[in-house]
């Protein structure tokens, strides 16, 4: 009889840690799904300007609390959008870095709304020795001759992003790369002077601080100003010194004039011989 309830009581035992189990791994795995979010990710580096196709994609769970914005829990509404920067394996895919639904693959993907890309030929020293990369800005400058035939050096665009060098977009890179051609992003109205200043003179790329914003307000420089010497300019003459005050003589008092005394009336008288004057 001792038995059968012994035996009884280790059955229940083993039926209750069962359940038990069972219903805390249950919630542990209901816990765990709140706790995160589904996030589709790259299954391999992708380059800027491919189609996204089911291959390149899979769907991890991602930690709700980490997850950046703008993530994409669907793979399916991802097929054929294009990437327009690089994104590396196991890296969230973000609407940040598509480009808008029908755009078709290629360097077009990657340019914002109304720019243009323009490429211009450059050479190892115009194109900064090949540090001249994919996402890197640039100011460029142009050297022409004036109207008198004097040289002038000017820069005519700033802050102008690089899309590619040669046939190459890819932004990952940062060894220089000595390249004949370089293209980049620009406005219309930049395009036209851009294509202009290529035209009349010669150009260089100058490379900038990426966070640097601030316009370089330059007038340029000329031929005769790049070779003006410094004149010395002539030492002023020196002061002569202060003469001493001199002291005031002291002036004497004048006296006042004095009248005349009126002439006296004269008469001669003679008497005789003699001859005499007599005053009156």
């Amino acid at each position: 009889m001792k038995t059968t309830r012994a035996l009884l009581m280790i059955a229940f035992s083993v039926v209750a840690g069962v359940v038990a189990v069972f219903f805390a791994a249950s919630w542990l795995a209901q816990k765990n799904a709140m706790m995160t979010q589904k996030v589709v990710v790259a299954s391999r580096d992708l380059e800027l300007g491919n189609t996204l196709d089911p291959s390149m994609m899979q769907v991890l769970s991602w930690p709700s609390g980490s997850a950046p914005a703008g993530v994409i829990d669907d793979p399916k509404s991802l097929e054929a959008r294009v990437i327009r920067t690089t994104i590396l394996r196991g890296e969230p895919i973000i609407e940040a870095k598509l480009a808008p639904v029908g755009t078709t693959g290629g360097l077009s993907a990657v340019i914002d709304s109304g720019k243009r890309a323009l490429t211009v030929k450059v050479n190892e020293v115009i194109g900064v020795a090949g540090f001249a990369l994919p996402g890197n800005y640039v100011d460029i400058l142009v050297n022409i001759q004036d109207e008198r035939d004097n040289s002038i050096s000017k820069i005519v665009l700033e802050r102008i992003l690089v899309l590619a060098v040669a046939q190459e977009a890819a932004r990952d890179e940062t060894k220089p790369k000595v390249v004949s051609a370089v293209t980049l992003e620009v406005t219309p109205e930049e395009a036209e002077k851009l294509d202009l200043a290529r035209s009349i003179g010669s150009l260089s790329l100058v490379l900038r601080n990426q966070v640097d914003k601030d316009p370089a307000a330059t007038a340029g420089i000329r031929k005769e100003d790049l070779l003006k010497t410094a004149t010395i300019a002539p030492e002023p003459p020196k002061a002569a010194p202060a003469a001493a005050p001199k002291k005031p003589v002291a002036s004497k008092p004048r006296q006042p004039a004095r009248a005349p005394a009126p002439s006296p009336d004269k008469v001669e008288v003679i008497r005789g011989l003699q001859r005499s004057t007599a005053e009156f």
